[in-house]
């Protein structure tokens, strides 16, 4: 009678964690949709324009569109097609995929920050986060 108590919490237990992971292996953390529209800002609030993340090319490379008023904070961004995520966490803008035109790394909070060319400083933060007054 033992024994069949502890098969029944097994059992129970098991179906409660293929319940949660979806019976996939993956839990619901690992599912987390990454961010896709971006607030691009100059010097401080100067300016902003629109920017998307988009579908991925491979691994380190996906496409991105760059609203034309972007030109107004960095003349030639608005040629940018590229979003080049690098191992140590720099994203990089391209028109070609390789050559950057604009450069950022990783600031405190949910953004980056540009750092080449090193004027005009940008700001790049998320915009399509459920609450976005910042509680």
């Amino acid at each position: 009678m033992k024994t069949l108590s502890v098969l029944t919490a097994a059992a129970a237990l098991f179906g409660g964690v293929q319940l949660f992971h979806g019976g996939a292996g993956q839990s619901a953390a690992d599912e987390v949709t990454p961010s896709t529209s971006f607030r691009l800002v100059a010097n401080g609030d100067e300016g902003d324009c629109a920017v998307t993340r988009g579908a991925a090319i491979n691994d380190d490379l996906l496409l991105l569109t760059v609203a034309p008023n972007c030109r107004r904070l960095l003349p030639g961004i608005e040629r940018a097609k590229f979003w080049r995520e690098e191992q140590d966490g720099t994203v990089a803008f391209s028109a070609d995929g390789i050559d950057p035109i604009v450069t950022f790394s990783v600031a405190d909070g949910d953004g980056y920050e540009s750092y080449a060319p090193a004027l005009p400083l940008l700001s790049l933060a998320t915009t399509d986060s459920p609450d976005q007054s910042g509680n």
